[in-house]
């Protein structure tokens, strides 16, 4: 099965559009596993279980895992969602990018090391640095487009012939990078009026977005901005929301709680 047929699946087996992002901040988890490296897996997985049935895909972070050590929790983990959830899609939250031999390489660890469904990539070297994600069949590749952080606008906002560059990459994936592979986008929920206009060039592509939650951004603008002509369309991520919605015992029932409220909000929004 495709990425694009996956998330299609996903999107109809859950009746969401909502992502939970798995971003394991050993300093923020519950008191029993604070600052435990080891509990990494068992945090992971329990959040996985409690928000499982609520969600379109997963998304974790690779770099809260390799700046402890901790990239076999990751295939574990990786290795859970598929076993277990095995209709969820599975996104590497990665943003590689490089060139030849390099990129290839970060293409093999995504989709094999990690068996992720997609991976997130920068396109600032160019359509070469892509092309591995993109020829690999049955795989997602989700390029930054419009970022959710503050920041964003210093370069991507920059203007190439009158075209911001965010929508020169929208273009570039809607005309070219989809004739190579199965092509999906970033755009942050933090610029809903950017999201509109990113969605008018790409069609039904699908757009990962994250800034909901802890960054601020507005569902209801999100959902109206983005969704595409079958009223879905969008991955809309939330992480720290989620995931520290308590650091007591109950962290994964609390943690439900604000899955089912913010797929509730997605849902009446879209």
């Amino acid at each position: 099965m495709s990425f694009y047929q996956r998330l299609n699946s996903a999107w109809d087996r859950s009746g969401s559009m909502l992502c939970v992002g798995l971003d394991p901040d050993v300093a923020r988890f519950p008191t029993g596993m604070r600052g435990s490296i080891d509990a990494i897996e068992d945090f992971c997985k329990a959040i996985i279980d409690a928000t499982g049935d609520l969600v379109c895909a997963f998304k974790p972070q690779i770099a809260y895992f390799a700046a402890v050590g901790a990239e076999k929790q990751l295939e574990n983990v990786c290795e859970y969602v598929r076993v277990n959830f095995p209709d969820v899609v599975l996104i590497l939250d990665a943003k590689r990018g490089d060139i030849g031999d390099t990129a290839a390489l970060y293409a093999r660890e995504a989709f094999s090391r990690y068996d992720a469904d997609a991976v997130t990539v920068n396109p600032y070297l160019g359509t070469d640095s892509l092309e591995p994600f993109l020829a690999t069949p049955g795989k997602g590749t989700i390029v930054l487009c419009r970022t959710s952080n503050a920041g964003s606008s210093e370069f991507q906002s920059l203007k190439v012939d009158g075209q911001p560059v965010y929508l020169r990459v929208a273009q570039t994936a809607a005309t070219k990078w989809r004739t190579i592979g199965e092509c999906a986008l970033v755009v942050g929920a933090t610029y809903p009026d950017e999201l509109a206009q990113v969605r008018s060039i790409v069609g039904d592509m699908p757009i990962l977005v994250p800034g909901i939650g802890a960054q601020g951004g507005n569902i209801d603008a999100v959902v109206n901005a983005g969704r595409d002509t079958n009223s879905r369309g969008l991955i809309i991520n939330s992480s720290r929301a989620i995931l520290y919605a308590s650091d007591g015992d109950n962290f994964a029932a609390a943690a439900r709680d604000v899955a089912l409220a913010t797929r509730a909000t997605i849902n009446a929004a879209s």
